[in-house]
Parts: C-alpha cells; sequence; structure tokens
C-alpha cells in the first residue's frame, strides 16, 4: 500500500470520557498497523503506527528524521506547536546525541536515587497539609498538581516566588483550542526567556541543581558544551515533562486504584507488588489525547508492509502501542498481576523520556505514601461525576474529591 491507495481519515482525537480508551483510536487499530490520517492542524496528512513492532521501527529507525519538521506546519494536536525548534524532542544525532548526553548525566540511576528524599519530603510536606486540611479535600490540588512541579521547580533551583508563573504559563502552552494559539506562543516564549536568564549564573555557579549541573557537565572529547540557549530550552523540556506525565497519572493512578479497592488493598498487603503494579497503571491508563511530535521520512520505508515515501510525515501511537495484543495478552483489562513487560508510557528509541526514572520515582513516592497514609481513603462523588479535562492534550480529572 503506498501513499495514493490509502484512505485519510480525519481524527481529531478529542475524546475525553473519564479514563476509556479512545475508541477511534482503538478502530484505527483495529484496521491494521498503519493508516492515514489528518490531525486539526497542519499542512497535510501523515501515517499513523499503531502496532507495538511498528512504534519501534519508526522509533529507532534513523530514516525517520524529528528534525526535518522544523520550520515546516507539520500536523500536530495544538494550535501552537509545543516544542521549541531547539528542544532536544525535535533533534536528531549527532545533535540530539550531544544534549541528551548532557541531560543523561543529570537523570543517571544513583542521581535519581539521590533525589529520591527530596521527592520523599516534599510528598510527605504535602500529605501532612493535605491532612491537617481535614476531609474531604482536592487530592490534584493538594498533591497531583504541586508535586511534580515542586519538585522539579525544586531540581532546577527556582526561587519560591517564581513558581506559580512558571505553572501558568506551561498550562497555557497545553491547551487545544484555535484562540489560544497567540497565548500559548507567548508562554512558550516567556518560559524560555526566564530560564535564559537564568542560564548564565548557573554556568558560573558550583551548585548542585539540575541546571548547574547540566550548564557544567563534562563533554566528550572534541565535542562542544551546549550553548546557554540550548540549556534554557533543555529546562524548558523538563519544566513541562514535570508537568505533564506525573501531574496526570497521580490523579489517574490514584482513580484507578479508588476505584478497585480489593486490588488496593492487597496491593497495602504486599508492598513489594507495587512497582510492578505501577508498570501495568502506567501501560493501560490513556494519560493523553492523540499522538506527539511526528517524524519526516528521508527515504523510502516499509513500515509492517506499507510503503512510506521519502517526505512523508509519521505518527506514532504510544497509546495504541501499549494495548497491542501480540505484546500484551487481552489488552484492554487492567491487571496488577501482569508480568512486566516493557510499555512505551514514556516513549521508546531515541526519544525515550530522559526524566523517566525521576517520573516513576515521584509515581512510586506519591501513590503509595498517599494510600499508605491514608489506608481507608475513597472517592468523595461518584465516579461519574467527576470532570475531566477537555481542553489540553492530557486526560486527568480536573478534580478529585477524597475522604478518609
Amino acid at each position: 500500500m503506498s501513499i495514493h491507495d490509502a484512505a485519510v481519515l480525519d481524527c481529531p482525537f478529542d475524546f475525553a470520557h473519564a479514563l476509556e480508551f479512545d475508541p477511534s483510536l482503538a478502530s484505527l487499530a483495529q484496521r491494521g498497523p498503519v493508516t492515514r490520517i489528518r490531525l486539526p492542524y497542519g499542512e497535510t496528512e501523515a501515517w499513523l503506527i499503531t502496532s507495538f513492532d511498528g512504534v519501534r521501527q519508526v522509533t529507532c529507525d534513523p530514516r525517520f528524521s524529528r528534525a526535518a519538521i522544523i520550520g515546516r506546519d507539520y500536523p500536530r494536536m495544538t494550535p501552537e506547536p509545543i516544542v521549541s525548534p531547539e528542544s532536544i524532542n525535535v533533534t536528531d544525532p549527532p545533535h540530539a546525541t550531544r544534549v541528551r548526553h548532557v541531560a543523561a548525566q543529570a537523570f543517571t540511576r544513583e542521581r535519581v536515587a539521590d533525589m529520591r528524599p527530596a521527592v520523599d519530603r516534599v510528598v510527605a510536606g504535602l500529605l501532612a497539609a493535605m491532612a491537617e486540611a481535614g476531609p474531604p479535600v482536592d487530592l490534584v490540588a493538594h498533591l497531583s498538581v504541586p508535586l511534580p512541579h515542586v519538585t522539579i521547580c525544586e531540581l532546577l533551583a527556582v526561587p519560591e516566588g517564581d513558581r506559580e508563573q512558571l505553572r501558568a504559563w506551561t498550562m497555557r502552552l497545553l491547551a487545544t483550542s484555535p484562540e489560544a494559539r497567540q497565548d500559548a506562543a507567548d508562554a512558550k516564549a516567556c518560559l524560555r526567556a526566564y530560564f535564559a536568564d537564568m542560564v548564565p549564573e548557573r554556568r558560573n555557579s558550583a551548585g548542585e541543581d539540575l541546571l548547574s549541573a547540566m550548564a557544567n557537565a563534562p563533554m566528550p572529547s572534541g565535542v562542544e558544551p551546549l550553548s546557554d540557549d540550548e540549556l534554557a530550552v533543555l529546562a524548558v523540556t523538563l519544566i513541562l515533562s514535570g508537568n505533564d506525565t506525573a501531574t496526570c497519572q497521580i490523579s489517574n493512578i490514584t482513580y484507578q486504584l479508588l476505584i478497585r479497592p480489593e486490588e488496593r488493598a492487597a496491593l497495602l498487603r504486599d508492598p513489594d507488588r507495587f512497582p510492578g503494579a505501577l508498570e501495568e497503571l502506567l501501560r493501560f491508563i490513556p494519560f493523553r489525547k492523540g499522538v506527539g511530535i511526528p517524524r519526516i521520512a528521508l527515504e523510502d520505508v516499509e513500515v509492517e508492509g506499507t510503503t512510506i515515501r521519502a517526505g512523508d510525515y509519521v505518527h506514532v501511537s504510544y497509546l495504541a502501542a501499549n494495548r497491542d495484543p501480540s505484546v500484551y495478552p487481552d489488552p484492554h483489562t487492567l491487571d496488577l498481576e501482569r508480568p512486566v513487560h516493557p510499555n512505551m508510557t514514556f516513549g521508546w528509541g531515541g526519544h525515550h523520556c530522559l526524566a523517566a526514572p525521576l517520573a516513576r520515582a515521584e509515581l512510586e513516592s506519591a501513590v503509595y505514601g498517599l494510600l499508605t497514609r491514608f489506608p481507608h481513603l475513597r472517592l468523595d462523588v461518584a465516579p461519574d461525576d467527576l470532570r475531566w479535562d477537555t481542553k489540553t492534550i492530557r486526560r486527568f480529572p480536573l478534580r478529585l474529591p477524597v475522604t478518609w
């Protein structure tokens, strides 16, 4: 099959009912591993890859370039492109390798282990404030929103007085409505300018924060250190990541466990099972809508029996790949005892999220800490009465009232 005989399907990917899987995405995956789609914004159509093997191929094959989308009106979910042109998320080797080398030094296993006490302290403080406020409370306001943002701001040593403004800019950037485009562009510029002002100071400091560590990271022989602008964009990427996956998933994972009290109780009786259960929850929960950043084929490539021509846009669906029945038997069932298999919630290949170990540490600390601190935690409203985000690319409850 080629572009000339592939039907093009309009895909707004605007489904936002609780945490049910988007039926349009499920239907696309059932049609086959490769389909032709049109998204709400962008100049043309794109291929969508939904199978685990297909997504793995595209994300690991250098013939599919993210850098090639720069300067083009590429197919996407948001009116304003979320990523800056210099972002690590839209670079290819060797530049991507250079930037990731610096970022990877900030998120080694040892460094994340060193970060864990700081994460646990933030969690403990938030849970103590939640207990003091007394039931009922909104878990989104008390834990899900502040924890990832406060944690990444702590790790970047962002002054406390600036943190709420950074979060406001981040939220504006994630909006999907057409009228939000200029506002999102302004917010992105503000975030970038904020960190551009901060980088020179950190480059000359001996601080232990992430930004100082990245600014002063040793580079391999012959490799140029990152510029101030590159470091500023990298800091923006970290702020965006910190307010995306972890923020949504704290609420989403807690919700899934609260509506399954017997399974939650079993986990609390056997805490050693929690890391494996967390991976299954990450696999199962559709924490965002649609797709992310596309790639462009640099030459003709065959993917899952379909010829993708040079110059074609290609999107992958990590959400669909996480529900591939050839990899996960009975994939639409949440099975907390499922044998652990790598999932694609944090991406795959050259653009796998470098901060994933930190996000996992936050989720484990937050959710397990919450359930052990409040063993009788329960929803304070009927599940059907919860309101879910419909205005951004993310999926999560706007409020999650709980009591104990």
